[in-house]
């Protein structure tokens, strides 16, 4: 058979290694496409000068640029059959990216649980992202729920990992050993605040909201070349439980990223993430808010000039972020949440 049809949750085995194939080299194209998206404003990103006035040769590529395209390798393999994407853990953004660079991906299968129904099983695999020239600029874990090709074929022996509930600060300070942000203007990068300006338990509402329309996720979605059939095909999207096509979570991400500039213009780049929970479904022509939280406060070993906050995004839809609760007593969430995410975030001080 010449067609990939998927993997199914039998055809995983616990600690084999998938080599992804398409290789995708990046371009400034690209970059204006992620850009005209979701509207980041982030300075470091969006021009030249100032990110080489703090010591990049080029503007990165936004760090979710990366995140989605070493992602999209990894679906053909790992989710083309999902019914959903479940979590995130342990995710380090390594190196920068810049245009030009080529992304490629393995992933490691860590774990794998069949569910209580049989008609499926969680999948949890470990991604690796690489540049042309073979070094890592990314690594993160997730689980996924994928069909079984047969309810009564046998299950292998379930295995959940171990994995970190936070990654430790002091892994992220390589991720930005030359930068000199003795030049950084809080000027141009449209706030004052820095790093102290900012407390343990603060909450901040992002004001700004974006709804989301059918063209735009499935433009997105196919620019990292994820294959996932619920996000294109209304047809098969059809005879799932939600009846029709499901955005893709890291759509959600990178709004909600773009969205929390007002209140966090200078968390300029994402080191890590530590934690990340897709909570409920997002459709076409629902509105997205968030909100963030400051979670903790690292300061970077070697550094005295950036830290390092520990956010929580939260992104909601269809109601101002301010109307939200945050989770009740027992860890339930106000309905129309919709992503919970927990990332350290690198601030000047």
């Amino acid at each position: 058979m010449k067609t990939n049809a998927g993997r199914f949750f039998e055809d995983f085995t616990l600690g084999e290694t998938i080599r992804h194939a398409t290789p995708r080299t990046l371009t400034h194209g690209d970059v204006a496409l992620y850009g005209a998206l979701y509207g980041p404003r982030f300075a470091v990103q969006s021009s030249e000068p100032f990110a080489q006035a703090i010591g990049y040769k080029h503007a990165p590529v936004d760090d979710l640029l990366v995140f989605h395209t070493v992602f999209g390798k990894s679906v053909p393999d790992v989710s083309l059959n999902a019914v959903a994407n479940l979590g995130y853990a342990e995710g380090r953004f390594l190196a920068p990216v810049f245009a030009g660079d080529t992304l490629w991906a393995i992933s490691e299968v860590i774990g794998l649980k069949e569910s209580s129904n049989r008609e499926t099983g969680v999948v949890y695999v470990r991604t690796t992202g690489f540049n042309q020239h073979g070094e890592r600029v990314l690594s993160y874990c997730r689980w996924v729920m994928v069909r079984k090709r047969d309810k009564a074929s046998p299950a292998p022996e379930a295995h959940v990992p171990d994995l970190a509930g936070v990654v430790d600060p002091a892994e992220i300070a390589r991720h930005a050993p030359k930068l000199t942000i003795d030049s950084y203007d809080f000027d141009l990068s449209g706030s004052a605040d820095r790093f102290s300006d900012y407390e343990i338990g603060e909450r901040i509402d992002h004001v700004d909201a974006m709804t989301v329309e059918e063209a735009e996720h499935q433009i997105a979605t196919r620019l990292y070349q994820n294959t996932a059939r619920v996000h294109f095909d209304a047809m098969g999207a059809a005879a799932t439980r939600f009846g029709k096509r499901l955005i893709y979570g890291g759509h959600v991400i990178s709004l909600a990223r773009a969205l929390s500039y007002n209140g966090l213009a200078n968390a300029f780049t994402i080191a890590a993430i530590n934690a990340g929970r897709h909570v409920a479904p997002l459709f076409s022509g629902d509105t997205v808010s968030a909100w963030s939280s400051v979670v903790d406060r690292a300061d970077l070993r070697g550094r005295d000039d950036i830290g390092a906050l520990r956010l929580r995004l939260v992104a909601v839809k269809n109601r101002p972020s301010a109307d939200f609760a945050d989770r009740d007593a027992d860890g339930k969430y106000d309905e129309g949440v919709i992503l919970d995410l927990d990332y350290w975030a690198l601030m000047p001080k």
